[in-house]
Order: C-alpha cells, then sequence, then structure tokens
C-alpha cells in the first residue's frame, strides 16, 4: 500500500475510533458538567456494555438485542449506584473520587470472578467490504461510525431541545438557583449520570465485534476519556466532539505511520500542552 493509502487508511481508522470514543467521553463530560463531579468508574460502564453485549449475543445469537440489553442494564446499574452511592454522601467532590475509585475495583473484580480474564471475541453481525482505491475496508466500522454519530446528535438534540435538557442545563448554571424554581434536582443528577453511562455502554456494546470484551478495556476507556475532557474542556460537550475527532485522528495517523505506544504518547503531550496554554481546554479562556 502507498502512502496515499495508509493516510486514508489512517483518517478512516481515526475517525472511528474519535466518534466512539466521543459516546465515552461525552458520556463523562456531561456528568461533569451537570453534576459537577468526576466519576472515576465511568470506564467500567464502557467495560460492562461491552461483556454484556458478548454474554446476551453469545445466549440469544443476536447481536441487535444485545446492542438495546447492554445500555439498558448498564443503565440501570448507574441508576442504583447514584441512588445508594453518589446520594448518601451528597456528591461531595472528594468523597465522589474515592466512592468510584472503589465502584471501579468493584466492578473490574466482579466480571473477572464471573466471566474469567479471557478476552471474549464476538462475530460481526454483518460483513462486507468497502472498496477503495488503494484497499477494502470493513463495512461494520462504518456503520459503527454512522450509529455513533447518529446518537451523538440525538444526545444533542436531548440537551438543547428538550425539558430534560433545559433542566440540565439549569442544573449546570446553578443548583440552587434551579431548586427555588422548582426542578427536581435530585432526578436530574440521576438522569445525568445514567444518560452517561448509557452512553459508554452503547460504545462499549458497538467495539466488542472489533476490540473483544476484556474485563480491563474500562482502563483504556476512561483514561481517554479524561484526555478528552480535558482538551475539549470539562463540561463543554462541543470541546469533547472536537477533542474526541482530535485524538482519534492523531491517534489514527501515529499509530499506522509509526505506532500505537507512540500515538499514546502523543496524545498526552497535548494535554499536557492544553494544560499549559489553555487550563480551560479548546473552548476555554487562554492563561494571561
Amino acid at each position: 500500500m502507498n502512502i496515499e493509502g495508509q493516510f486514508v487508511l489512517a483518517v478512516l481508522e481515526g475517525l472511528v475510533s474519535g466518534l466512539v470514543l466521543a459516546l465515552t467521553a461525552l458520556g463523562l463530560s456531561l456528568v461533569f458538567g451537570v453534576m459537577r463531579i468526576v466519576n472515576v468508574a465511568h470506564g467500567e460502564f464502557f467495560m460492562l456494555g461491552a461483556v454484556i453485549a458478548w454474554y446476551v449475543s453469545t445466549a440469544s445469537g443476536s447481536f441487535a438485542l444485545a446492542v438495546l440489553a447492554a445500555p439498558v442494564l448498564v443503565g440501570a446499574i448507574a441508576l442504583s449506584i447514584e441512588r445508594f452511592v453518589l446520594r448518601p454522601i451528597h456528591y461531595a467532590p472528594e468523597a465522589t473520587i474515592v466512592a468510584t475509585i472503589g465502584l471501579l475495583y468493584i466492578l473490574e473484580q466482579l466480571v473477572l470472578i464471573v466471566f474469567g480474564p479471557s478476552p471474549r471475541p464476538v462475530a460481526p453481525p454483518f460483513y462486507f467490504r468497502v472498496d477503495f482505491p488503494w484497499f477494502g475496508y470493513s463495512g461494520y466500522k462504518l456503520v459503527v461510525a454512522g450509529l455513533a454519530a447518529a446518537l451523538l446528535a440525538a444526545t444533542w438534540l436531548i440537551i438543547t431541545r428538550t425539558r430534560l435538557g433545559l433542566y440540565m442545563r439549569a442544573t449546570q448554571q446553578d443548583r440552587e438557583m434551579a431548586q427555588a424554581f422548582g426542578v427536581p434536582v435530585h432526578r436530574i443528577y440521576a438522569a445525568a449520570f445514567s444518560l452517561g453511562a448509557v452512553l459508554a455502554a452503547v460504545a462499549g456494546a458497538l467495539v466488542v465485534p472489533v476490540r473483544q470484551a476484556y474485563y480491563l478495556m474500562g482502563l483504556d476507556a476512561l483514561l481517554l476519556s479524561f484526555m478528552v475532557v480535558i482538551i475539549g474542556g470539562l463540561g463543554d460537550l462541543r470541546g469533547t466532539l472536537a477533542a474526541s475527532l482530535l485524538i482519534g485522528l492523531t491517534d489514527g495517523v501515529v499509530s499506522i505511520f509509526f505506532s500505537p505506544t507512540l500515538a499514546r504518547i502523543v496524545a498526552s503531550l497535548l494535554v499536557v500542552l492544553v494544560l499549559i496554554a489553555r487550563p480551560g481546554g479548546l473552548s476555554g479562556e487562554t492563561t494571561q
């Protein structure tokens, strides 16, 4: 394959990775923006989505059912965590970090005990290749990218065009004032936390045929999501999408032309540069 073909392949891989990453990172950014907490266990929702999708698709033979079941079950788990863990500690930032670190290890070890340490493959629900002048590319990956883009657009519409989104934005701006005007803050927190988990679970379910389900896969998803929200700006949804595509394209190009390890180093350097030049992220204020 010549250099033009390698570049096109890198861009395609970067776009697919960036859009899937945007789903996961958007959930983390949404939770921080509305609730003002850092959910260290967010990557485990991605992992649970993948593992549940593997289990359901293996048991039922239907990948479509698996993709539907994963976010529903993970959303229910997130609702339980919000109600019985985060709400009793009043969403205190320090206590929340400690609690979600504990949840990370609990969920990780439960999956290890129940399903074991081996990666679990899932066959793609369909197979076709899209022919480019230099190579053939997986049609399933392109469908995943399209579904991720559609879900991102749907989430944006929910946040900007619905009453739920209005309440979320009001709570993000001023919790006390929103509560004074009758906004059910605890319900909005539960909705934001579960929606963030659902987005991560869908991302995990969609990539199972590409990456396989593995009990440690949430750690990488968490690290990349943190990189994205730092570069894009904590709680900024447009910045999150832009940063996801930036990280994805960088990862794709550097991985194809050099190595995946170097791609992670470059992504980390981007985070450092943003923290130095624009501590508020791409959409934040520059330092003086």
